[in-house]
């Protein structure tokens, strides 16, 4: 593992690290696309998977990142959205053909393709997004995260908020894919945790997985289902998974009495249609650690392997009130253990 890096909000993350989430400022020069490949230039892609950019969550957060390590370093920078899986191969290669120095791919079903563009491309630098690098491969860095624990924090949390004793998790994306599967069952199991500690026998949480062809990008169905848990009693629900989880924040907000929790990032700030529930986020620092390997790639000192973000749980922010004084000083102290491994999640890797 090359090393860790601090959680937070994205733009707080960004900002300890010295990026900005504005464009470069006019002391640094900045470049456009006709320049990559030529002496000097540092040009930046990113391709996303079938979630659009704009989600307001994992894609996002990851290009603001690449974004902000870009212009900081006055380079170029720009990004794909991948429409088909079948175009993963295609679209990586319309960057390296214009010769760009560093290329974002994200999402873990894009592992294959980018490690096989790394092996094609050797004198580009590849930053895989939720993607386990097991090759032997120096331009290729794997941005992992323990999405278990910070799943685990934020079920906590609901185990502790939840009146009914009825939670449960909503997945944008399939279990098969490790990070959606880690945060699901981690916040099962932080409930779980809550419940022994209050010697409570709540429910079991319901988890449900999207299994469409839309994964990630169907805010209807996520808003469909948060829908059905709530008229059954439901009163915490973790809506996790892009477009699909932000359609599912949207529908419990409208739910007097019901917390939601987001994901990846602190969609407080993201998703603000989901303030009259959104107590909290469960958080990996997705900006900070792409601006950091790219910033890596820039000043010679990438690695291949594996870079290991941190995880988090987002502020209450206005929904403080709602969380009792001894309950968030609960939540701190295993926040800390969790985060240390101290308190196991239960989750297998």
């Amino acid at each position: 593992m090359n090393k860790r890096i601090t959680g937070g909000v994205a733009a707080l993350a960004l900002a300890a690290l010295g990026f900005a989430m504005t464009p470069a400022s006019a002391a640094v020069k900045t470049i456009d696309e006709s320049a990559c490949g030529s002496a000097g230039a540092f040009c930046v892609g990113l391709v996303t998977d079938v979630g659009k950019v704009d989600d307001k969550s994992f894609n996002q957060s990851s290009w603001e990142g690449a974004k902000a390590a870009a212009a900081k370093a006055g380079g170029f920078s720009k990004y794909i959205e991948t429409l088909d899986p079948k175009d993963y191969a295609s679209n990586i290669d319309l960057f390296a053909a214009k010769k760009y120095n560093v290329i974002v791919t994200v999402g873990f079903l894009m592992a294959d393709a980018t490690a096989a563009a790394a092996v094609k491309y050797p004198a580009i630098k590849f930053i895989g997004v939720d993607q386990f690098n097991g090759s032997p491969a120096a331009n290729y860095s794997g941005l992992i995260f323990n999405e278990d624990k910070s799943g685990f924090i934020v079920g906590y949390l609901a185990g502790y908020l939840t009146k009914s004793g009825k939670t449960a998790a909503i997945a944008g994306g399939p279990d098969t894919i490790p990070p959606v599967r880690k945060f699901i069952e981690g916040f099962a199991n932080g409930v779980a945790y809550a419940a022994k500690e209050q010697k409570k026998k709540f429910a079991k949480t319901s988890t449900v997985y999207y299994s469409g062809a839309n994964a990630f990008n169907d805010p209807a169905w996520g808003a469909t289902t948060a829908k059905q848990y709530l008229s059954q009693g439901y009163d915490v629900i973790f809506a996790a998974g892009g477009k699909t989880g932000n359609g599912g924040l949207a529908a419990i907000a409208k739910k007097k009495g019901a917390f939601c929790i987001g994901v990846d990032t602190d969609q407080w700030g993201t998703v603000p249609e989901a303030q009259p529930c959104l107590v909290t986020s469960a958080m990996k620092n997705l900006a900070a650690g792409t601006a950091s390997l790219v910033a890596q790639a820039k000043d010679g000192s990438f690695k291949g392997g594996n870079f290991v973000g941190t995880v988090a749980a987002a502020p209450y922010h206005a929904l403080a009130s709602k969380v009792p004084a001894a309950v968030q000083k609960k939540v701190t102290a295993v926040t800390a253990k969790v985060v240390a491994g101290t308190i196991p999640t239960g989750v297998k890797q």
